[in-house]
């Protein structure tokens, strides 16, 4: 039996950096967003608790599935393993781009 696919999606919100892991990522029902489901956290195996994994896994509880504007991401990866989701503070410069619209209605030929 196959493993079932595990998505690393990195996105930007609010001037901050998410990374997250989702069993399923799709176009959803939502024009221009994408469907995030099945979020995957880590287990809790050891004692030790990493303060920015705990932060996005209480951001995130009792989500069945969120939807990100598609302007907003980064990056989506289909990886083999889970690494350890986390909220970083975004370090670029002071130059952001404007965003860009995903459908700009046609006008009229006469114009």
């Amino acid at each position: 039996m196959a493993s079932k696919a595990l998505y690393k999606i990195v996105f930007m919100n609010q001037g901050q950096i998410y990374e997250i892991y989702a069993r399923s990522v799709g176009h959803g029902s939502l024009f221009g967003f994408v469907e995030i489901e099945e979020l995957v956290f880590g287990k809790r195996s050891t004692v030790v608790v990493d303060p920015s994994e705990e932060r996005i896994k209480s951001e995130f509880e009792g989500v069945k599935r969120t939807y990100l504007p598609m302007h907003s991401i980064i990056r989506i990866d289909e990886v083999d393993k889970e690494g350890i989701s986390k909220i970083s503070k975004f370090e670029g410069s002071n130059v952001t781009q404007f965003p860009v619209p995903v459908y700009t209605p046609g006008g009229s030929k006469d114009s």
